[in-house]
């Protein structure tokens, strides 16, 4: 169940208080919020998003009337200022606290001889430290970073001792704190995991091409569920945005599953009277075939209906797409313009997988779509690292969908313009209907013809229907009697059976 609204605040039932982070999406993973009065690690490279996360944890808390203390022995005050500066905050209310050495263990003549000088730093830095957050009484505190910490101790087992200094500590102080570290060790280091009451690992990946990718793993979290395996997220002027995975059984509702029309005749008499509500439809085809006005078509209807509706573009300028609408006599800009239509432009290589199916998810639950277009998998399927996740990407955002009772439309471009077809990725098994659509020869000419392989939710034509596009959409002709075992003038391309030219390849 989703649970990003819990308060952070005890709630009955002996449930724990909880200290939200102000990351919306990752209270949600979190299942509200962290545990108060805890420490929880928060790891990652350089550049992942730790210190971003770890400024909005204590700005969170600034704005519910909380102290919050950030103890720094890698960033200075200022650096720390100019980057939150880039989101366009403030830190006002937050203590920073440069954890410098002191002036004369950098002084050569002040070295010891007989005593090492990290013993000497390290017993320095946790005093100092210590001395700064009995000053200010702190309710959030951040610690930033581990890495400096185990240098100075020099062994596994004295740094172990440092960090359950370190947290018996900071249990005494009722805080909930946050230890940054940033992974700079050769070899990795679990100490910090089995004492943490929780943690948290960020992760960066730069593709062969396109933008970098961030997610985020929460590995552990005593005493709380969360939900657990990768979220996509994504830092931006503003602060980190995570997306939670999508899990379709968290999202069901109630809906009427009547029957949609297309406001084509021949078309609804093809799938058999039409289409039912809270069900998803693949449209199959070579490029240029009319994928796209098939499904502009649908999405008419649902607007003349009274429905909201969104389209989200991968293949084609939403400027274009408009246009070439508008020539069909679909009027996009005035659907918008209506606050019917939300017509989103997807560029497959900046956005993730986790950002396209929270955007997705804005418009259903936040617009109440009933009808939604994506055009196409080839696009949606550049975001993907592989198949397989592709796959199940797909079948979550599908289900979640049809759960939500909105009728999701689905292009597909397959390889080859006639004759056997294929395409990119088999999710025919997916969607409730699959309609094919295909050219042929006929007296000399390229036509198309149209016709439905698989529909779970009722009875369909098994014929095949030429159809043709003009000023006014699609029009549909009867179906093609006699079009196979040698009917006069109608063949498929040279070296191809006429049966191939309309069945999917194998």
């Amino acid at each position: 169940m989703s649970v990003a609204g819990l308060s952070a605040k005890g709630t009955p039932g002996g449930v724990p208080e909880r200290a939200g982070t102000g990351i919306e999406g990752l209270d949600d993973v979190l299942g509200g919020g962290l545990l108060r009065d805890r420490l929880y690690l928060v790891e990652g490279a350089p550049g992942t998003g730790k210190t971003t996360l770890a400024l909005r944890f204590l700005m969170e808390g600034i704005r519910r009337g909380e102290k919050g203390l950030y103890i720094t022995l890698a960033e200075t005050e200022e650096e720390l200022r100019a980057g939150a500066a880039s989101h366009g905050w403030t830190l006002d209310g937050i203590d920073i606290y440069e954890l410098l050495p002191p002036e004369s263990l950098l002084d050569d003549s002040q070295q010891q001889s007989l005593l090492y000088s990290s013993d000497l730093e390290l017993g320095e830095t946790t005093r100092m430290a210590f001395d700064a957050i009995a000053g200010i009484a702190p309710q959030r505190i951040v610690f930033d970073s581990l890495s400096e910490i185990r240098l100075l101790a020099q062994s596994s087992l004295r740094y172990r001792r440092q960090i359950l200094a370190l947290k018996h500590y900071f249990a005494h102080q009722r805080a909930t704190v946050l230890l940054l570290d940033d992974m700079t060790e050769e070899l990795p280091e679990r100490t910090v995991h089995s004492v943490a009451h929780g943690v948290i690992r960020l992760e960066e990946a730069a593709p062969l091409y396109g933008a970098e990718r961030r997610r985020l793993r929460v590995v552990k979290c005593r005493g709380q569920t969360f939900r657990g395996g990768f979220h996509d997220l994504v830092i931006a002027t503003g602060g980190l945005e995570v997306f939670p995975r999508l899990v379709a059984a968290e999202h069901h509702r109630p809906f009427g599953r009547e029957q949609l029309t297309s406001g084509i005749g021949a078309l609804d008499a093809l799938l058999g009277g039409g289409l039912e509500r809270g069900s998803s439809a693949l449209i199959l085809g070579p490029s240029g075939v009319g994928k796209s006005v098939l499904a502009l078509q649908f999405l008419r209807e649902a607007i003349d209906r009274g429905e909201h509706a969104a389209f989200f573009a991968f293949d084609e300028d939403t400027g274009l797409l408009t246009a070439r609408a508008a020539h069909l006599g679909i009027d996009l800009a005035a659907m918008r313009a209506a606050g019917a239509l939300t017509l989103v432009q997807v560029d497959a290589a900046e956005m993730s997988p986790g950002e396209f199916a929270h955007t997705v998810r804005a418009c259903v639950e936040g617009n109440d779509a009933r009808t939604i277009v994506i055009d196409s998998l080839n696009g949606y399927q550049a975001a993907m690292p592989s198949e397989q996740f592709l796959l199940l990407h797909m079948h979550e955002l599908l289900m979640y969908l049809n759960r939500r009772g909105a009728s999701t439309f689905l292009t597909v471009t397959a390889h080859g313009l006639a004759g056997e077809m294929r395409p990119p990725v088999d999710v025919t098994y997916l969607s409730d209907t699959v309609l094919l659509m295909r050219f042929f020869q006929w007296q000399g000419r390229l036509r198309r013809a149209m016709s439905v392989i698989k529909k779970r939710t009722g009875a369909h034509e098994d014929t095949i229907r030429e159809f043709t596009i003009g000023d006014d959409g699609i029009r549909l002709g009867d179906p093609l009697e006699d079009a196979f075992g040698g009917a006069p003038g109608l063949s498929a391309p040279d070296g191809v059976g006429s049966a191939a030219a309309f069945l999917p390849g194998t």
